[in-house]
């Protein structure tokens, strides 16, 4: 972890163009935050923000078109050569009254003071690759190479300013496998009101970024230390330390998808409805929602292995065929974590549901040889209940038998089951 690996970094063409113009015109400018930490972790950046000392005004009269996206707050996007890039003033900021966002925007023309407003050391780095000037303030260099979460300067005026970022630095600890700094970590229990004010859009987005990152144990359990999974999903928080930690270890064990995990994490905890009401209380869309309701409600297939054909095809009728993958996934992360010497058992199961899946019986009354109008025109009888309790019996009798879902077959036990009615 070097300078020469800013010095060497595949900069867009686009960006070069918008830092030379801008420095030809003799304002500062720079490539900061994130992409500054990417490379310098010899990870591509995803993208690249731009920060300058040149007014909004200014960047716009420097280009023949920019767009005001943000120019209340100092941004403005930059259109050449059909490619957008965004530049931000350097500002510092006023005080936070909603624990989100600064009251005020004050532009400045000094870089450091741009980066004393950021909320991690690692973030607060600016680097022109015209000039190989990097411009680290707060250490965030040494922080990267220490593998450290820090704020910059004070965690409590950090994490008191934007109630998001205690969040952010568990997400980053798990994202990036670092540890937080003591001090950054003793600041978070204390400003829980705080982050308590986010909104839940928010809270989710980080909490899906931990969830699904190669080290979501770990951040699971520095949310449960912090006392921030307790703002957000008490259902977990408030477990015992044993199923706490074997919900953790499931999640971790599941593909990192995120229903699938979602589901290895809560299925122990809150099955199926209640399951389904966390999604949508974290703003999850509501198919996510109902996927995981689905997924808890199934999840302990390891109890199912003994189960005849025709009890499993109804598991796969109430789950779709859709969603055997992923429950299969989620369960099986269960079994691994909670009880291994059942692992062999279930993987005969797992073969078992794909092989009657692959058969393709019929699942739905959709699926049926026979239709409402068919059952109508065989029962003698015209649109009534009695039509939708006939489907239904036919339904069970091919999830029982799919080789009876032929025409003629299902009418005659129609007739059956009717004449069986009427005595």
């Amino acid at each position: 972890m070097t300078l020469e690996q800013l010095h060497r970094a595949d900069i867009p063409r686009p960006i070069l163009d918008v830092l030379h113009q801008l420095r030809e015109r003799g304002f500062a400018v720079f490539l900061v935050g994130g992409c500054v930490r990417d490379i310098l972790r010899g990870v591509a950046p995803k993208d690249f923000d731009v920060a300058s000392s040149a007014l909004p005004q200014e960047v716009q009269g420097a280009f023949k078109k920019v767009i005001p996206t943000g120019i209340q707050h100092g941004t403005v996007t930059v259109v050449i050569g059909g490619n957008h890039v965004e530049v931000t003033t350097f500002r510092s900021e006023g005080d936070y009254l909603d624990g989100r966002r600064p009251s005020s925007v004050t532009f400045e023309r000094d870089i450091t003071r741009d980066l004393s407003r950021r909320d991690f050391t690692i973030n607060a780095m600016a680097y022109d690759p015209i000039g190989r000037e990097l411009v680290d303030p707060f250490g965030g260099m040494a922080d990267l190479q220490a593998k450290l979460i820090r704020c910059v300067r004070s965690p409590l005026e950090r994490f008191s300013e934007d109630g998001l970022r205690p969040l952010r630095a568990v997400r980053f600890a798990a994202v990036l496998g670092f540890s937080l700094d003591p001090a950054t970590r003793d600041a978070i229990p204390p400003t829980l009101p705080i982050f308590k004010k986010v909104a839940l859009e928010r809270v989710r987005e980080e909490f899906v970024k931990l969830l699904l990152s190669p080290r979501a144990e770990l951040g699971l359990t520095l949310l449960q230390e912090t006392g921030l999974l307790e703002v957000f999903l008490p259902e977990l928080a408030g477990a015992g330390e044993d199923a706490a930690r074997l919900a953790r270890a499931a999640a971790q064990a599941a593909p990192a998808e995120v229903e699938i995990r979602l589901a290895a994490l809560l299925a122990d905890l809150v099955r199926g409805a209640p399951a389904r009401d966390i999604a949508l209380r974290l703003k999850f869309p509501t198919k996510t929602a109902d996927t995981l309701g689905v997924l808890t409600e199934h999840a302990f297939l390891e109890n199912r292995t003994g189960d005849s054909d025709p009890s499993l095809r109804r598991v796969l009728a109430q789950v779709g065929p859709a969603l055997l993958e992923p429950l299969l996934a989620a369960a099986k992360a269960r079994v691994e974590v909670r009880q291994p010497d059942r692992l062999p058992a279930f993987l005969g199961l797992q073969d078992r549901l794909r092989a009657l899946l692959a058969a393709k019986p019929p699942l739905t009354t959709k699926e049926l040889a026979l239709s409402g109008k068919d059952i109508m025109t065989t029962l003698g009888i015209g649109p009534s209940p009695q039509v939708g309790e006939a489907t239904r019996f036919l339904l069970e009798a091919v999830l029982d038998d799919p080789t009876l879902n032929e025409s003629e077959r299902l009418k005659g036990l129609l007739k059956t089951w009717q004449a069986g009615k009427g005595a």
